[in-house]
């Protein structure tokens, strides 16, 4: 089983409209609302494929309980444990003449340290039956800045490896901790790295405790530092459409291919042509399945330079 883990669960609104055009009115042509947040969107991607997912995190309020009745409407399984303060909604707006897309995503509600306290508890039992855990989005006001280490640290202790995808110091502390993979994107490296280059900085977050690194460089695709070797892999073509979701898609294929034991360069493949195929897709957590399948068999890997073994 794969846990995936939201501490900043959202209930996502996405409107579309013709165009985006600042400081004018627009006509909204749909609503979509359901339940987000990066980790969410990851278990949306996995159970797509017939891959066994638990939701965990955190919600309350109103909007927490709209989270769990989508969730459960959406046959996805859940274990979410309450807080006090209303969970968050985050407001997408996507144009319908190019699918760009201007996301505005709120800080999330205060948890309180019982309500830390409540979840960690949950989180160890339901760490025992996973064999990877992703750890994604940004934490809300009130956890600790190493909340993510310590999550990381209970699954070492109950022996499932761990996919983190976020960034900025909640990154940084989590380091120390040895996640599995990272998987920062080329901003989020720069931003914890000083603006080193890609690969240089993705050695930099290595020898901090990382023991693989997978940094997305958007359009231009995955660059892989591991154990077994270094890779980069590019899509074999750029599709036109909105980008929000490629980076959960990415994460939902590096943790089914850890828990496969699949070899890197085959996981770096299937990340990019999963990625790839979340792009003309205008919500977060879907993936257009033809898509994948056309790419899947021509992603090109290439092994860079040496593994570097020293951490």
């Amino acid at each position: 089983m794969i846990l995936t883990v939201t501490l900043n669960a959202a209930l996502d609104v996405t409107y579309f409209v013709d165009r985006l055009t600042p400081r004018t009115s627009h006509r909204v042509h749909a609503v979509h609302e359901r339940a987000g947040g990066k980790g969410v969107n990851v278990a949306r991607v996995l159970a797509a494929f017939g891959q066994p997912a638990t939701i965990t995190g955190l919600a309350g309020g109103p909007t927490g309980a709209e989270l769990r009745r989508e969730l459960t409407a959406a046959g996805l399984r859940h274990e979410l444990v309450p807080i006090a303060a209303d969970s968050r909604r985050t407001v997408t707006v996507v144009s319908r003449e190019d699918g760009d897309a201007t996301v505005f995503n709120p800080v999330g509600p205060v948890v309180q340290p019982a309500e830390w306290q409540a979840f960690t508890a949950h989180y160890t039992e339901l760490v025992r039956e996973a064999e990877v855990v992703v750890l994604a989005g940004s934490l809300p006001p009130g956890l600790p800045a190493d909340a993510y280490g310590q999550l990381v640290a209970l699954a070492g202790v109950a022996g499932a490896a761990t996919v983190l995808d976020t960034s900025g110091p909640a990154l940084r502390a989590a380091l120390a901790a040895g996640p599995d993979v990272i998987k920062p994107n080329a901003a989020e490296l720069a931003a914890v790295t000083g603006g080193r280059g890609l690969a240089a900085a993705a050695a930099e977050l290595r020898s901090a405790g990382a023991l693989a690194v997978v940094a997305s460089d958007g359009p231009d695709g995955l660059h892989a530092v591991t154990p077994q070797g270094n890779w980069r892999a590019t899509p074999p073509e750029r599709l036109a459409g909105n980008p929000t979701g490629a980076g959960d898609a990415c994460v939902a294929a590096l943790a089914a291919g850890l828990a496969a034991g699949t070899s890197w360069p085959e996981i770096l493949r299937e990340a990019v042509a999963l990625s790839a195929a979340a792009v003309p897709c205008p919500v977060a957590g879907d993936f257009d399945a033809d898509t994948y399948h056309r790419l899947r068999s021509t992603v090109p890997v290439e092994e860079v330079h040496a593994a570097d073994t020293h951490r």
